[in-house]
């Protein structure tokens, strides 16, 4: 009896575990095709609402300090959270060319099947050029905590 309980309590941590692998490698992918767009949140007073963002339904009204805190990106990975759930959890992005990084904020959705950052963490991470030479980047990309 004892070591049926024993077995029951392995398998139950076995499953669980299992379950955490699988979330965790559900956030995030590699190999993923990066665009840039032009959404310049400077210029429009870091306002969701004035560049048609389709996080800004559920986080225009966010302080100013968490709306500028990250630079932008719109979001349609493979793997991660999709639409409203995606909104304002943040990436961190690496060029898999240089291994340059940055971390952007997930204001909108795409339909690329990967990334659209705007133009300015974009560049950030093309150190060679050879992105915007090609028009996109190949990333990887890691959901992390935006610190808020």
């Amino acid at each position: 009896m004892q070591r049926r309980r024993i077995m029951g309590k392995v398998s139950v941590f076995v499953v669980c575990l299992v379950c955490v692998v699988a979330l965790v490698s559900a956030q995030s992918a590699s190999n993923v095709r990066s665009t840039y767009h032009l959404y310049q949140p400077e210029q429009h007073n870091w306002d969701l609402r004035a560049v048609s963002a389709y996080c800004s339904t559920w986080d225009a009204d966010k302080s100013f300090a968490w709306r500028s805190k990250y630079p932008w990106t719109a979001f349609c990975g493979p793997s991660g959270p999709q639409g409203e759930q995606a909104c304002g959890r943040c990436l961190r992005v690496t060029n898999t060319r240089t291994n340059a990084q940055i971390t952007v904020r997930i204001v909108d959705k795409c339909a690329n099947g990967g990334l659209d950052l705007d133009i300015s963490p974009f560049q950030t991470i093309d150190t060679d050029g050879n992105g915007y030479a090609q028009g996109h980047l190949i990333v990887n990309y890691d959901f992390v905590d935006c610190g808020d």
